[in-house]
Order: C-alpha cells, then sequence, then structure tokens
C-alpha cells in the first residue's frame, strides 16, 4: 500500500487561506509495527565509565537481541566523546595527553568510530577495540558530539525513511554555551553548527568554538529527526530530567552505576517514546497557526496521539491564517513570511505532509476600475473606491489644496473666535489639517475634549454614554444632557404598580409629586411614618373638613389635602382608629383611615364619626378634688426630703474638640457623674445626634432617607460573664464559642423586625470606668435591617436587656447602644456607690462629612432611680483637615530588567499648599531576597518648594548559581512602602508599589513555564494579569462537600482555579478545581474537617493572583469502625476488652455500644446479647466477668457522634482456648466493669473502682466477703493512675522533603503527608511512620480534629489463636514544676548543604521568662554527643556546619528558666547528597542534597509460646535507607545481668518472624530490631516485655511489687533514654495469690 511506504497521507497538499480564516484538514499515519529504526550509541568515555565500556562490550549478543526485537530493518552505530583538548578541560601535560589514565587512549572531542550499519558482527569487532581516554573537570562535553551526530548525517548514516534515536550516555553533567569553562580556555566564537568530522570521524573544531546552547540541540535535533534518550547514572539524573523538559520528546533513563542495565533502559525508553507519540508543525510560516485535533474534534494534549503499530491513526489539523503578526497585518509582511511549505508530522517520523500554505491579499473590484482625473477630485488625482488618492503636489480629502500655495498657512488650522491653531492641541499640516496631540481632543480643529461633557453624580455622562463632539451620546435606554434620565418608568413605580401613585408625573426617572399637606414619598404615596404614623399625618385634614377647624382651617390650605373624608353615623370595626381633641370646643372626634381595595382608586379612605364626644362638666368638681389631694401629699413629701440631698447626674464636659487626623477611635468615652448620696441603682437613657449643626434649609438636611435603605446598625451589649484574655483574640476557641452563641440569640430575638439579617462582625471587649461592672465583657455586633426599623430595634433591645436574657444570653440590665449611621441611643447603669460612669459615644465619621462637623449628645431620662438630670448636652465639634501635600508612587507596579542594574522608581508629589515636607520609604522582600536580587534600601524624601517627583534608585543584582539555566526561575519581586507623611502631607493613592525584576531578553524563550497561581495579591495588576476574586465565601453543605462562592474580578476571566488543601497540610500539596463559573463545589471531603482555599481567575495571559485564605470545616458525620478490638484474657471466665478509637471519629465522640453474644461454631447466637452503654468516650475498655466457661463469644463494639451510631466493629473469642502463660498485658484501672450473669437490670450498671476487683475462676459472682462487696487490695494498688498527669509528646518528621523544604517536629499529632489523600485510599498510619499514636483515654482530648481522623490504632489483635501484643504505646513524661519550660513545641530542620542543617524551635511555654536553650546532637548509631548552649533566649535557632552527608543524627532540644531545665523536643534527621566514591564521607561538589527521616522496623509483635520462648515479628521498614539485606535482633535483660544476645536474620520480606528460646520467667527483657541495608544499619525498634509464671508461689510479692516511688524512679529512667524515633513500652506488674495481675505505665521518645 502506499499509506504505508509513505506513512503519512496526504503527502502533499496546497492551501490558500484569507487572513482570519482556517481550515480543517484529515491525516492519516501508519506505524508499522516494527520499522526502519537508527540507533546510535554515544558514550562518554572518561575514566569513570571504564566498567560501563567493559559491561558494553560484553553485550554484543544482547545488544543483537534488542534492536531485532524493536525493528526488523535496523541499523546500529556508535561514537564516543570525553570534552575539549584544552585546559582548563583537559591535563595538557605532554605525559598526560599521551596516556592520561593507565591503559587508555589520549583525550579527544568526539569521534564516530561506527558508522550506522546493519552488520552486528562488525559493530561488536570494532567496539572490542575502544579503550578509555579522560579529563579533568567531571562536566563532559557531550553537546559537542550531539550536535556533530546530528549534522553529519551523511557521515553518521542517518537513512530517510527511519526512526532516528540517539544514545547518549554518561554518568556527568555538561558543558554548554557560555557556561564559563570557555572563558579560561579562551574560546569565545559562537558553534556555527556545521559538520566537522575529517576522515577519520574525529571532531576537528573542538578548541575553536564554543559548546551548542540547548535551544540550539533542540532545534537542531527536531530539524533532522533525531530523538534523544539520556541514559545516565543517579549522580546526574536530576539534571537531564531537567533537559529533558525542553526537547519536544525525548526520554531520561536511571543507569545502574556500571551501566549493567543499559539495554534495559534503551527498551524502556523506545517503548515509551511510541506511546508518547505528538504531532507538531515545522517550517511553519510566522503568518500561520496549527492546532492539532483528535478525531473526536477536542484539542489534544502533547502525547495524547495513541497510535497503535500496524494500524492507521487519524487526526485532524486545524490551519488558519492570522490577521495580524506582532500587531502588523499579515498583508503588510514579507512574501517569505505569509506564504512558504511547512512540514507536518509526529514527532517519531521522518515522513511528512507538505503544505503549501500562501495567504491570499485579494483587491476589491472597485480597485480594479479607478476613475482617473475625477471631477470629484478636481482633477487632481483618481477617485478610488469613493475615496480621492491625489496626484503629486495635491493635498486634501478632494485634492484641492496646493503643496506649493497654501499648505503652509496656519490660518486654515483656525475655526471661528479661535487665537491659536488647532486650538493649541493639535499639529497643523498641509491643508487646514489638523493633528491632535492626544487622543483625549477631537474635531476638525481639536475643539473638543471627550472629558469634558456633562457629568452626573461625578461620572462622565453618567457612565451611560459617550462623550462625542462635546456631547453627550446616550445608551440604549438613556437620555438627558448627562445620560441622567432613564427612558422607562421602572423607578416611578409605586407600591400598587401605578406610575407616581396617579398624582404626579415621572420626569427623568423621579416622581414629581403636586404639593400637599401630607409629606409624600418618593413615588407620591403618603410617608406616615416621617410624621410619627398615620393618625397625627391625617389629623389637621379630618378638622378642616370635618369641623371647619384646626391649623388647616384655611379654605385654600384645606384644598391641598391629598384625599376626601366621608361622615359616618358608626365607625367600622378597625384595629386602629384615631382620636383627637378638637382645641376649639373641646370635644373629642374620632375616625378611621385604610388603604382603598380598589387598585384603582389612589385616595385613601377617611371616615369621620359625625358625632364628637362631649366633655363631661360633672367631672370638674371630681378634678379639683383630686388635684388638691395631690398638693397635699406633695407637701408632705417635700417636708420629709427638706433634710436630704437630692441626687442629680450631669455630663462633666460642655464640649470637645477634635481633630479627625488625629482620632485613634470612632468612638468617644465621655464622663457622666452621679453627685448625692450614691445609693441605690440609677439606669441612665441617652442619644446622640450626628451634623446638628447643620440647619433644615441645608442641602443634606433636606434629603430624606430612604426608610427601606437596608443600613447596618452598631448594637453594643454588656454580658453576664467576665471578660477574659481569650476573647480579645477572634480565633481563640472561647472567643470562637460565644460569637456563635451571641449569634444564635440575637438572631432569635431580632427575627421578629422585619426584613432583619443576621448578626455579624461580632467582637469582645471591657470598658475602663463601668462601675462595678467593668470588668464584664461587652458584646459589640452589627446587625442590618430596614432604616426606617430604628425606633422598633430600640425598643426591642431596651425590653430584652431589662429583662436580663437576650433569649437564652444572659446580658447586664441597664446597659446597651443601638447606633445607625447618623443617630444613636443607649442607657448606662450607676450601680450603688459608684459616682462616674463613662458613656460610649460613637463619633460617625465619614468620608463625606463636613469640614467642621457637630454631634450633640442628651442625657434624656432616668427610667430606673430617683436621680434627676442636671446638665444634660454635651457637644461634639470634629474638624476634618485637609493636607498640603499628597505623597504617591505614581503606579501600583514597575517592571525592569536585571540588565538595568538599577531600578529608578519615582515618587510623586501633589502640592496643595507649597512649603517643605517629608516621607519615609522602604523596601521589602517578596519572591525577590535581599542582596541577591537587589539591594534594600530605606531612608527619607524632603521636598522643597515646588518640588513635585523624586526617584529613589534600587540596585539590581545579577543572578546567582542557583538560578542557572535549568533551574525554574521564579518571578523576582519586591515592594517599597511610603510611611509617615510629615508637614501637614499625606500618602494618596499608591503608597505602596510592586516592582518586578525581569530576566534577561530571551531567558524567558528558554524556558518550559508551568501555570501557577500568583500569590500576591494588588488591587490591579501588571501584564494582563487578573487581580484576585473578591469575597469568597465558603459554606459546608454536608460531610464531605464544601460549596465556594466569590465576585468575578474585572477583566472578563476565561474561568477560575480553585485550590483547596486540608488546614495543616502543605498548600503545594492541594487539589486543583477548573470551574467556568463565579463558584465551585468541593466534594470527596473528609468529614468534620478543617479545609483551607483560594480562588484565582485566569486568563489568555495565564493564571492571575489569589485571593486570601478561605476556611471552612465539614459537617459532622456518624463515626467510623472503632479500632482492632483487643482482649485481655484474666481468666476462662473474665476478659478485659478494649478498642481503639475510630480512624474516622467524623465528630467528637460521645459514647460507646459494647454488645457480647455467647454464638456455637456456625455463629450463631446461642443466648441472648448483652449491651452496655458507656458514656465517657476517654473509657475504651470493659472488663466483663463470669462468662461462661469454654463459650465462644462473639464480641461487638460502635461508637457514637452527635450525627449517631457507626457501625460494629466484631471480634469472636473463647478465653479457654488461649494460652496458659499469657504475657504482661495491661489493666488500667478506673475502667468499667460488668457481670456477664447479672440480671437484666445490671447492663447499664457500671462500676468504677479505684482498685481492680478479680473473681476466682468459675465464680457466678463478683468476689464477696461476707454480706457485702469487699475489694480485695491488690499489691500496688496505691498506683492510681487518675492522680498521675501526663503531658502528650509527639515528634512527626515528614517521611522525605526537599532542599527548599523544612522538616518540623509537632507537638500538635498533624501528621504530614506527601499529597493530601482522598477518602477511599489507604490512609492508615502506622505507629513507627508517623510517631504518632492514639494512646488509652487519658490521652485522648490530645488529638486535634485538624488531623481529620486520618489516624488509625493497633491493638492487641486475634491472631491465629494467639493473643499477642502489639508495641504501640508512647511514653509520657510526669507533669512539670510550675515555672519549669515546656517542650519546646515545634522542631524544625532546614538544609543549607550537604553537611550544614540549620535546627530552629518554637518558644515552649513557661511561667517564667525563658533563660536561654541547649541543642545536643549525636550520630544516631551512637558516638559523642555535642552541645550547643544559647545563652540568648531571644535566639530560637542554630546553624551545624559538621555533619556527615546521609548519615542519621539525632537531636534534642530543651529549655531553661530559673526553675531548672524543662524536657526535650526530639528529632531525627539525614541530609541525602552524592558523594565522592573514594571518600564516602565527603559530599559531591554542586551535588543536590534533601532531607530524610529515616524509618525503623514495624511495630513489634510477642507472642508467648512456652515458658521460656516466644515468638517476635515485625514488618519490614516503610523507607529503608537501602536495600535490605536482613536484620539484626538484640535480647538483654531490662534491668542488667545476663549476656547480651544477638540473632541474625535474612531476606527482606514484608514480615519476618524469630523464635528466642531460653528465656527466665518473670524477668522483663528489652529487645531490639535494626534493619541491615547496603547504606549500613537503620534506626532500631525497641520493645520491652516479661513471661510471667502461672504459679504464684514462685513469686516473691514483696520484692517483685512497685511501689509509687519506685514507679516514678522508673519513669524519670526510661523517660532519659535515647530512643531513635521509635515506640517503646514498659511493663510493670503486681501479682496477687495465684493470678496474675498487671497495670501498665506508657512512655514515649
Amino acid at each position: 500500500m502506499r499509506l504505508q511506504q509513505s506513512q503519512v497521507s496526504p503527502q502533499k497538499m496546497s492551501v490558500q487561506l484569507l487572513p482570519g480564516e482556517e481550515r480543517l484538514v484529515n491525516v492519516e499515519v501508519f506505524t508499522p509495527t516494527r520499522g526502519p529504526l537508527d540507533l546510535y550509541i554515544l558514550m562518554d568515555f572518561s575514566n569513570s565509565m571504564a566498567d560501563d565500556l567493559d559491561n558494553l562490550k560484553r553485550m554484543g549478543k544482547e545488544l543483537a537481541v534488542l534492536v531485532e526485537k524493536l525493528s526488523n530493518d535496523y541499523t546500529i552505530g556508535f561514537g564516543k566523546f570525553v570534552d575539549k583538548v584544552i585546559e582548563p578541560q583537559t591535563d595538557m601535560r605532554p605525559s598526560k595527553l599521551a596516556q592520561p589514565w593507565p591503559n587508555s587512549d589520549p583525550p579527544f572531542s568526539f569521534k564516530n568510530v561506527i558508522k550506522l550499519t546493519t552488520n552486528l558482527d562488525f559493530f561488536n569487532s570494532e567496539l572490542q577495540r575502544e579503550r578509555i581516554s579522560g579529563n579533568l573537570d567531571a562536566p563532559e562535553g557531550g553537546f559537542d558530539a550531539i550536535l556533530q551526530a546530528a549534522v553529519c548525517g551523511d557521515r553518521i548514516g542517518w537513512r530517510d525513511n527511519s526512526t532516528h534515536l540517539l544514545v547518549f550516555s554518561t554518568e556527568s553533567a555538561f558543558h554548554y554555551e557560555a557556561d564559563g569553562a570557555n572563558v579560561l580556555s579562551g574560546i569565545l566564537p559562537r558553534n556555527d553548527e556545521q559538520c566537522h568530522l575529517d576522515a577519520a570521524g574525529n571532531y576537528t573544531e573542538d578548541i575553536n568554538q564554543d559548546y551548542p546552547s540547548i535551544p540550539t540541540l533542540v532545534r537542531l535535533l527536531g530539524k533532522h529527526n533525531i530523538i534523544p534518550i539520556f541514559a545516565v547514572t543517579n549522580h546526574s539524573y536530576t539534571y537531564y530530567k531537567k533537559l529533558q523538559e525542553y526537547f519536544p520528546i525525548a526520554e531520561v533513563g536511571l543507569l545502574q552505576e556500571d551501566s549493567s542495565n543499559i539495554l534495559e533502559v534503551m527498551g524502556t525508553a523506545f517503548e515509551n517514546i511510541r506511546s508518547k507519540m505528538s504531532i507538531r508543525s515545522e517550517e511553519k510560516p510566522k503568518a500561520f497557526e496549527t492546532q492539532f485535533l483528535s478525531t473526536s474534534g477536542s484539542l489534544a494534549q502533547y502525547g495524547n496521539f495513541d497510535f497503535k503499530p500496524g494500524a492507521i491513526g487519524k487526526f485532524q489539523m486545524r490551519l488558519k491564517a492570522l490577521r495580524t503578526s506582532d500587531e502588523t497585518p499579515v498583508c503588510q509582511m514579507n512574501p517569505d513570511e505569509k506564504a512558504g511549505i511547512m512540514r507536518v508530522k509526529p514527532t517519531t517520523f521522518n515522513a511528512a505532509v507538505s503544505v503549501n500554505a500562501t495567504v491570499l491579499c485579494p483587491v476589491c473590484d472597485c480597485e480594479k476600475t479607478p476613475i482617473l482625473k475625477a471631477a470629484r477630485c478636481n482633477g487632481n488625482g483618481d477617485l478610488v473606491c469613493g475615496k480621492c488618492q491625489c496626484s503629486d503636489g495635491w493635498l486634501g480629502a478632494f485634492c484641492n489644496c496646493s503643496a506649493s500655495v497654501s499648505a503652509q498657512a496656519k490660518d486654515q488650522c483656525k475655526g471661528p473666535g479661535m487665537e491659536e491653531p488647532c486650538s493649541g492641541r493639535g499639529d497643523c499640516l498641509e491643508c487646514g489639517t489638523c493633528v491632535c496631540h492626544q487622543e483625549q481632543f477631537e474635531g476638525a480643529y481639536c475643539q473638543y475634549d471627550k472629558t469634558q461633557c456633562q457629568r452626573y453624580g461625578g461620572f462622565l455622562c453618567n457612565d451611560r454614554g459617550s462623550c462625542i463632539m462635546g456631547q453627550c451620546a446616550c445608551t440604549v435606554g438613556w437620555e438627558g444632557k448627562a445620560c441622567e434620565c432613564p427612558k422607562s418608568n421602572q423607578t416611578c413605580l409605586d407600591n400598587k404598580g401605578g406610575v407616581c401613585n396617579g398624582r404626579g408625573k415621572c420626569v427623568c426617572g423621579r416622581c414629581e409629586c403636586p404639593d400637599s399637606a401630607v409629606e409624600m414619598t418618593a413615588t407620591c404615596e403618603p410617608n406616615f411614618q416621617a410624621q410619627l404614623g398615620v393618625c397625627e399625618a391625617t389629623r389637621s385634614c379630618v378638622q378642616c373638613q370635618a369641623w371647619k377647624t384646626g391649623e388647616k382651617k384655611e379654605e385654600e390650605e384645606c384644598k391641598k389635602c391629598p384625599f376626601k373624608i366621608v361622615m359616618v353615623d358608626e365607625l367600622k370595626e378597625l384595629l386602629d382608629s384615631c382620636s383627637f381633641r378638637d382645641e376649639d370646643d373641646d370635644c373629642t372626634y374620632h375616625y378611621t383611615v385604610e388603604n382603598p381595595t380598589d387598585p384603582t382608586v389612589k385616595d385613601l379612605e377617611v371616615q369621620v364619626l359625625k358625632k364628637k364626644g362631649e366633655f363631661l362638666l360633672w367631672l370638674l368638681p371630681l378634678l379639683l378634688f383630686l388635684l388638691l389631694l395631690l398638693a397635699l401629699l406633695l407637701l408632705c413629701c417635700w417636708k420629709y426630703c427638706a433634710c436630704c440631698k437630692f441626687v442629680t447626674l450631669h455630663m462633666t464636659e460642655d464640649e470637645y474638640l477634635l481633630r479627625q487626623s488625629l482620632l485613634t477611635s470612632d468612638h468617644l468615652d465621655t464622663p457622666m457623674v452621679r453627685t448625692g448620696p450614691p445609693k441605690g441603682t440609677d439606669v441612665v437613657r441617652w442619644k446622640v445626634t450626628d451634623n446638628v449643626h447643620r440647619g433644615p434649609n441645608h442641602p443634606q438636611a433636606l434629603i430624606k432617607p430612604n426608610p427601606k435603605e437596608i443600613i447596618q446598625f452598631p448594637i453594643s451589649l454588656r454580658l453576664n460573664r467576665l471578660f477574659s484574655e481569650n476573647l480579645s483574640r477572634p480565633e481563640s476557641r472561647d472567643a470562637e464559642q460565644l460569637r456563635k452563641e451571641v449569634a444564635d440569640n440575637l438572631n432569635e430575638v431580632y427575627k421578629q423586625i422585619p426584613g432583619a439579617q443576621k448578626v455579624q462582625k461580632t467582637s469582645f471587649r471591657m470598658q475602663r470606668n463601668a462601675g462595678k461592672r467593668q470588668d464584664y465583657a461587652i458584646m459589640d455586633t452589627v446587625l442590618s435591617a430596614p432604616r426606617g426599623n430604628y425606633p422598633d430595634i430600640v425598643k426591642l433591645t431596651e425590653k430584652n436587656v431589662q429583662s436580663g436574657n437576650i433569649n437564652d444570653l444572659k446580658v447586664v440590665p441597664g446597659y446597651y447602644t443601638v447606633a445607625t449611621d447618623r443617630e444613636a441611643a443607649g442607657a448606662i447603669e450607676f450601680q450603688e456607690g459608684v459616682e462616674s460612669v463613662d458613656v460610649h459615644v460613637p463619633l460617625f465619621v465619614k468620608d463625606e462629612d463636613d469640614d467642621k462637623k457637630q454631634l450633640l449628645v442628651e442625657a434624656m431620662d432616668v427610667p430606673l432611680g430617683i436621680a434627676e438630670i442636671g446638665k444634660r448636652l454635651v457637644n461634639i465639634t470634629i474638624i476634618k483637615e485637609h493636607a498640603t501635600s499628597v505623597f504617591s508612587f505614581l503606579q501600583p507596579f514597575y517592571t525592569y530588567s536585571r540588565q538595568d542594574g538599577v531600578a529608578n522608581i519615582p515618587i510623586s508629589r501633589e502640592i496643595i499648599e507649597d512649603g517643605r515636607t517629608q516621607v519615609t520609604y522602604r523596601t521589602r522582600d517578596l519572591t525577590a531576597k535581599d542582596k541577591k536580587d537587589y539591594v534594600t534600601v530605606e531612608g527619607d524624601l524632603t521636598y522643597g518648594p515646588g518640588e513635585t517627583q523624586k526617584t529613589v534608585p534600587v540596585r539590581l543584582l545579577e543572578l546567582g548559581e542557583k538560578d542557572g539555566l535549568l533551574e525554574d526561575k521564579q518571578v523576582k519581586q519586591f515592594v517599597m512602602d511610603l510611611s509617615n507623611p510629615r508637614q501637614g502631607a499625606k500618602l494618596g493613592r499608591y503608597p505602596r508599589t510592586t516592582v518586578t525584576i525581569a530576566d534577561q531578553p530571551g531567558e524567558r524563550e528558554r524556558k518550559v513555564f508551568k501555570s501557577v497561581c500568583h500569590t500576591l495579591s494588588p488591587t490591579t495588576s501588571p501584564g494582563g494579569h487578573l487581580i484576585a476574586p473578591d469575597n469568597p465565601k465558603a459554606k459546608a453543605t454536608g460531610p464531605r462537600s464544601i460549596r465556594l462562592n466569590w465576585d468575578p474580578p474585572p477583566g472578563n476571566p476565561m474561568g477560575y482555579k480553585v485550590k483547596y488543601w486540608i488546614y495543616g497540610d502543605p498548600e503545594k500539596d492541594a487539589q486543583v478545581l477548573d470551574v467556568k463559573t463565579p463558584q465551585a463545589e468541593l466534594t470527596n471531603l473528609y468529614p468534620y474537617c478543617d479545609y483551607e482555599m483560594r480562588v484565582c481567575g485566569y486568563n489568555a495571559m495565564g493564571d492571575g493572583y489569589n485571593t486570601d485564605v478561605v476556611t471552612c470545616q465539614t459537617l459532622e458525620d456518624v463515626p467510623g469502625e472503632p479500632g482492632r478490638l483487643a482482649f485481655n484474657v484474666i481468666s476462662p471466665t473474665v476478659t478485659q476488652v478494649s478498642w481503639g478509637e475510630p480512624a474516622e471519629t467524623n465528630g467528637n465522640i460521645t459514647a460507646y455500644e459494647v454488645i457480647y453474644t455467647p454464638i456455637d461454631d456456625e455463629q450463631k447466637p446461642v443466648g441472648s446479647a448483652k449491651k452496655v452503654k458507656i458514656d465517657n468516650p476517654k473509657k475504651r475498655m470493659l472488663l466483663i466477668e463470669n462468662l461462661q466457661n469454654a463459650q465462644t463469644y462473639q464480641y461487638k463494639v460502635r461508637a457514637k457522634n452527635s450525627v449517631g451510631w457507626g457501625p460494629f466493629r466484631d471480634a469472636t473469642i473463647n478465653l479457654a482456648s488461649q494460652p496458659a502463660r499469657p504475657l504482661s498485658i495491661p489493666i488500667i484501672p478506673d475502667i468499667p466493669i460488668v457481670d456477664a450473669e447479672a440480671g437484666d437490670e445490671y447492663d447499664s450498671y457500671l462500676m468504677y473502682s479505684n482498685e481492680v476487683l478479680k473473681s476466682p475462676a468459675g465464680s457466678k459472682t463478683p468476689s464477696v466477703s461476707g454480706d457485702g462487696w469487699k475489694y480485695v487490695k491488690l499489691v500496688g494498688s496505691n498506683l492510681d493512675l487518675r492522680k498521675v498527669s501526663w503531658k502528650k509528646r509527639v515528634d512527626i518528621i515528614p517521611s522525605r522533603l526537599s532542599t527548599d523544604t523544612e522538616t518540623s517536629s509537632d507537638e500538635a499529632p498533624n501528621p504530614s503527608h506527601a499529597k493530601t489523600p482522598q477518602p477511599g485510599e489507604d490512609h492508615s498510619i502506622r505507629p513507627t511512620d508517623r510517631q504518632t499514636v492514639q494512646s488509652h483515654s487519658a490521652y485522648q482530648p490530645h488529638l486535634n480534629q485538624k488531623s481529620c481522623d486520618r489516624i488509625t490504632t493497633t491493638y492487641l489483635y486475634i491472631s491465629n489463636s494467639i493473643v499477642t501484643l502489639v508495641s504501640l504505646y508512647h511514653p509520657s513524661d510526669a507533669r512539670l514544676s510550675p515555672g519549669v519550660p515546656d517542650t519546646p513545641s515545634r522542631l524544625v530542620f532546614s538544609a543549607l548543604g550537604p553537611t550544614a542543617l540549620k535546627v530552629s524551635w518554637q518558644e515552649p511555654h513557661c511561667e517564667k521568662d525563658i533563660l536561654g536553650y541547649c541543642v545536643l546532637y549525636q550520630l544516631l548509631n551512637g558516638g559523642d554527643m555535642k552541645r550547643i548552649n544559647v545563652t540568648n533566649p531571644a535566639e530560637n535557632s542554630v546553624i551545624i556546619q559538621d555533619l556527615l552527608p546521609n548519615h542519621s543524627y539525632l537531636f534534642k532540644v530543651k529549655a531553661q528558666s530559673q526553675e531548672g531545665w524543662g524536657p526535650e523536643r526530639e528529632g531525627v534527621i539525614t541530609i541525602e547528597s552524592a558523594v565522592d566514591p573514594k571518600s564516602p564521607l565527603s559530599p559531591m561538589p554542586g551535588s543536590p542534597f534533601t532531607l530524610s527521616t529515616p524509618s525503623a522496623p514495624g511495630p513489634l509483635v510477642f507472642t508467648a509460646l512456652s515458658p521460656d520462648s516466644l515468638q517476635l515479628s515485625w514488618e519490614k521498614p516503610r523507607k529503608p535507607n537501602g536495600d535490605i539485606l536482613g536484620y539484626v535482633v538484640t535480647c538483654e535483660q531490662l534491668h542488667g545481668g545476663g549476656d547480651v544476645r544477638s540473632f541474625q536474620v535474612n531476606g527482606d520480606s514484608a514480615e519476618t518472624s524469630l523464635t528466642v528460646p531460653n528465656l527466665t520467667e518473670n524477668v522483663p527483657y528489652k529487645f531490639k530490631v535494626q534493619a541491615r541495608t547496603t547504606q549500613g544499619f537503620g534506626p532500631e525498634r525497641e520493645g520491652i516485655i516479661t513471661i510471667e509464671s502461672q504459679d504464684g508461689s514462685k513469686t516473691n510479692t514483696t520484692d517483685k511489687a512497685f511501689d509509687m516511688n519506685e514507679t516514678q524512679n522508673s519513669q524519670q529512667r526510661l523517660s532519659g533514654m535515647v530512643t531513635r524515633q521509635i515506640t517503646k513500652e514498659v511493663v510493670q506488674r503486681s501479682v496477687m495469690g495465684g493470678t496474675t495481675v498487671t497495670k501498665k505505665m506508657f512512655y514515649e521518645s
């Protein structure tokens, strides 16, 4: 088939496209199953590759098999390289030039040894003759060899129709263009990219021209269809992995040190290349753009074309002709840029589709038929498509202006009344043509300014139109001179849907209402709220119409009333009716007001009762009598109080004069005092009114506020609880809980207010001079509600405060504040004995305030108490000062090239009042670093009179070594801030600017950029990047989902990227979700887990700036299964069952339920099930007595949280089948005890005992003496664990970190992860791997929910019917003495080099001052302990320079106070780096280095086999240092005595076991297990265990018992052991009679 021969179809095609036109082309490709292959091996022949060459020589047969497997039409060739034969690359001594190493060839640059051939025997025979050579420096000249192999096609033997593979084998890095080596050798000319091989195949120009650059290699290898395969060793793997990114297709394989696996690397690379096929276009003209699509029509990513060998593959090419290129129309480009032949082909093919592409730039028909010497052009030009093209010497639109006569007449550029040509805003050209200087001006004479049209609300043309020729051209739907008037009447609609209530006219979007006696709303509806209600508003109109009385009794005034009354004999029964006394006749009249039922009727329906109420004359005598009686009572009171002093309240200050620029708060505390006997309680109501200086006719006073406008009401209440320091920290748990309680109760109360929203911005504070209540917390919050509800909010607040309760929230009566943006009301309380209290007055400071405004504070009345108010008014005047100068940067962002060497940053000054002034400037780091990227500056700028701008120079530094060619360069930025303006100045629009240091020209083109979200959040963005989205809000919608919303940023984003990660995990491991709308639904999350989120938008320029971090916690869910059940077999009828907390608590565990049921061999119940509920979640153990002997039971345990019960964890065990000689297993005092044989009423009765109650085997009831209970006191039972406290201390070190990452040891058990796991993954944490294990009940509160329940716990478990014990428990240290520092709460390691480390820690909690620190470190496998004393308590880090590479070190840090040294924080760390093979303790210069933490073998499992033997098993280390060869196990008696025994165990299976014989009963043994690897020995895993005797007569209870003091000594002794990141347990036991009862203490490293 033709298709199989050519490999592509079609082979040639021609395409002609108009600018902007595109076309789809279908292409078929054929990949032969074993197509033609050219394989050229290019090998490093430096001396270090000697063993590699020997291996390759021995692989002749294997190489033949490989190439025949890859292709049935192959050629193979061989080349070698070392480096340029010149100093400093090569030793130029004659002896070294002849033979640099024993039995070696002279040095050379590159030689083509074997041309591509099909004769494998010839290839192998020629290869056997080759000998190694050598050079001086480590990087080699391989780039010279690659270039010559690419351009010397005929000399190498590349074939046209085959796949070209170049295998590049080395163990060293590479030289590249301008890397510095050739400067030393004097070689400066660039590589000419030509072939320079002589007849022998040697490269002849190595000492005359530089190495090629990476872009040169990428271009030439692509041009000649050569695919590189870099086969490199571990020493240089990272270099070539980065180099791979620059090639469109390339592979990197990891060689063993002797290249013994080179054939395997070649085969794997070839398969990877075939699986990563992509399409590219070569030699594409500049005017064209290509895209490649899959057959489904979707844009294909690189490597996504899966073309099967032997089958026809299809794809589509989208070819588009651009309209412009670099802002130049394509029709104006050079011919070779808009036409040419491009080659489209798969990356592994030589054959290609040749596309002859041309951009058509056709002409219009009218251009083909011009009218010569047209009359319209005055005979001086041709008319082409309606436009004059003037002949030489003629100018103008109609060719009516002679260039020689009138072209230079400036008067033609002056309009009527103008003095300057072109209005002084442009240049006058020939024939009176004005060219305006700026786009701002337009018109024939530049007479119009586009910014000088009418404005409305400060906006040009109301932002609803454009300024064209001096007038506003409005958009659709708007009109008016300033486009201020909407054409629709939507803004004039009243509540009934009518226009202006039928009374007025809708003019310019507003209702013009007729004059009326009643105040009208904006839609011409009566506004009764503004006049204190409907009755008050209608009273005068009813009087004048019904009785011709009242203030509107004049006929003209009465006619202005907006309604007519109806006189009736009987009023309707309405809820509210109006009644007033007529002043003219002292009669009372009654009427009702209601809205009409007919929506077409606009007037109110007012019905007036015809008959007035008469004033009864017979009441006068009775009233006179009552008045006399009242006067008599008043006289008695006056006589009684004559000797008493009156109590008065008054403001102490008359007036305050404040300057707004000096205000530090938006409130003012003004004192009120009480004179007279301070007895009893007085409550004073007060109010404050803003802007009282404005008269009734002031323009702002005439603007009536909209009562429906939603505004914020700040509210303050005094809570009935004392203020604490935690409440002042918003992030504290106390503040968060109280904030939630306040919100719940206030929302419940204020929901009575129509339109009220939930409270927000709740905070807590104290107030001085508040009497006896000043230590109580004051709550400040904000309620959003309609403005017209202000009186109702005040009344509702006062009512609830007087009762002392806001729903269920306790408050102190007598204190509240409710404010708006213009007035406030509140109350204060004088308690008995208090003479002075401050009033917390809001100042209503706003930007739109007058230059001088006044507030009036007024003490209103005393609703509770006998005091009278004396001086009740306080005037507050606030003066707004104007700045004399305004300092600002000209723009918020600048970009300077690093090559400039200096960034000159201008700082402008706007002069308002001229004179001298100063401002401070200072730079600080962002991603750019001081003394690395730039030199920081700070100082003061002084401006003299008239000076408006000065420049601050900032020196820019050259790139360092770490920012070399192959490094991913980060965008370098720093900021400069302005501060401290003086002499009356202030800061303006841009007080901060961000400076970007641009890379050298062309450098960005050599990089492969990855799309990352920026971490800055400026207000605007340079370079077209989007600013951060606004107002991100997150809300949990379920246990595993969160909804995130945000406001879109300006700039039309194409989409958004949402990053989210678990709180505590690094942000770099975040999940990224791409969405197209401003909201995202995050799913598949962990329940009851804190998450952090960021959002950034993206457009064609890339990703924009991130929002700030948003946090949200998912909702609770039912808990998972409890941890593995553990059984302590006390006897055949008594067992202690314990369990671990669920791996996924999904909330706070509140209870457990244990169900145990007797079952038969078929797992069917043979008796009733017993249920026991344990309400204390800390007690995860249960002692069950009087079980049936030899009966199998099924035990089930489940956990409960606030959501409900979780699933059961179950286990089945027959106690009688367990071994007769148990190991020492703990029974913890104060655990629940139940009786399996008791009645049903016993199920819920849990007995908690300080001693462990034991029953004889087979007993039907608990141990009984006499008629009552008798607790048998056990030996050693004076140890009450409830009276011993432990502080949990856990070291957490991530398993592996990069050089730029810190590893830390946190006190909170929050493990690090290489990635954020998803639910459903296996994310259990072994005790050794994370050094974080849940302990028994007392330790549970220390667990941090932030870890999101990714911790699982392994306990004693059933395995092959043998009870085994796992060493899991962490030790704890005893409570510290007061004043002694705690353990440093965080240990951080930062690698500074292969032998240098920075150790940092956080200051521990201590009741007294820290005096200093001590850092201890030693090799993990032993050695001298080194000590560093830190005497300055402010320093919390040290740098250690003398470490050995690839060695594990144990570090300890502790703090000291006057009371002594605190406990130590431990951590183990290793700096891994490449070392010199001849000197393993010396790192390789320039090699990368990383931090790692060694891993010990898994938890030790002990199984008793006999009185003197046990089985020990363990799991393989998760991260061993090298390949595991076996293990070393040591065994010794814990307290000394006997020999230390060692065992060798070979193999690296997942689980390993060892039987240890010849042990002694009742003697504690310490076992250590250590992995033996190719890199040496790893860290140890320790475990301590005792095989106990069942014969009590052989045991001396006195000698074996542990009293409290001995326990404490053991505790102190063990806590000081060097544990080397292992989990360790110590078992203590007590024995009574013939039964073993044990107690256990737990310690941790």
